[in-house]
């Protein structure tokens, strides 16, 4: 499933999560590749959470089957210390200090590196002696990301806990993730509503929506999976007749386009000959558009 070939580090098999009357995950059959950064990408309420959960055995599956490195990650104790999962509601002691949370990953965490803790520590400017639950929400997400990378477990998983940060900070949560990612490579999974902004980091994304896993493919192959076409009304609709279109937009006589699938060279030069302009479609556009289709299909059948 995934793009990696040196092997997976989770394998998600038929797994479904059933609450009351919600279905929050249905037959997830999904895998993360070892040493790789893959960015899980979905909406509030996707099922992205839910899915970290069941994978670091906070949660158990209604039916299916997990396994990490090869073993069930439940109540192992060869796996579960491999494995972070920083989220952004992360819930700490009522009295601790960020040095506190600090000495308790550092305990749990074989392979945590003080020197890089205290590195981000000043980076981000982590205040010593405010308690957590006092903090302001970004100091907050600071602990978490700190926890988060200087843990260099083999698998982190960041739950949006960054989201937290300004944009000053998660650009430089951007850039030590990858500085300390190449230089100690391990599996990420980010979840992210941030498509564009992570865009950059991931390596493979995949994309989750009412609990169904609609993507899972390396970002290299989803660039060429669309292209928007700008131009003459007329031209672009004489140009897509048999083609996918994913979005359509007109404005007067101009129409802007967007068909899933790579163009032939052939189809290139019948672009050009009818004067109509290319432009690339962004991951975060593609991802709304296959989101907004898929969601299309799912009323139409529940209507049929």
């Amino acid at each position: 499933m995934s793009g990696n070939t040196a092997g997976q580090a989770i394998e998600v098999r038929s797994v479904t999560r059933r609450y009351k009357n919600t279905t929050a995950l249905d037959d997830v059959t999904v895998s993360f590749g070892k040493d790789a950064i893959h960015g899980l990408l979905g909406r509030n309420g996707a099922g992205k959470t839910t899915l970290m959960s069941i994978i670091t055995a906070q949660l158990w599956p209604s039916e299916g089957q997990v396994e990490v490195f090869g073993q069930t990650p439940h109540e192992n104790e060869q796996v579960l210390p491999k494995i972070c999962f920083v989220r952004e509601d992360q819930r700490y002691p009522e009295d601790a200090l960020a040095k506190h949370a600090f000495k308790a990953a550092a305990d749990a965490y074989e392979n945590w590196d003080w020197d890089f803790a205290n590195r981000l520590i000043a980076d981000f400017k982590v205040p010593q002696k405010t308690k957590i639950k006092k903090m302001s929400r970004g100091q907050k997400s600071a602990v978490a990301v700190i926890i988060g990378l200087a843990s260099r477990a083999e698998v982190t998983f960041f739950d949006e806990p960054y989201m937290g940060l300004d944009a000053v900070a998660r650009q430089l949560f951007y850039d030590r993730l990858l500085e300390d990612y190449a230089a100690h490579p391990r599996t990420f999974v980010l979840s992210s509503h941030l498509i564009d902004e992570i865009a950059h980091l991931i390596e493979n994304v995949v994309l989750i929506d009412g609990g169904r896993i609609l993507l899972d493919e390396p970002v290299e192959d989803l660039r060429d999976r669309a292209v928007t076409i700008v131009g003459r009304a007329d031209a672009i609709a004489e140009f897509t007749t048999g083609r996918e279109i994913l979005h359509e937009e007109t404005m007067g006589r101009i129409a802007r386009t967007t068909v899933l699938g790579a163009l032939t060279e052939a189809e290139q030069q019948r672009v050009r000959e009818l004067d109509l302009d290319l432009q690339p479609v962004s991951l975060q556009q593609l991802i709304v558009r296959l989101t907004t289709r898929a969601n299309a299909e799912n009323t139409a059948e529940v209507q049929s």
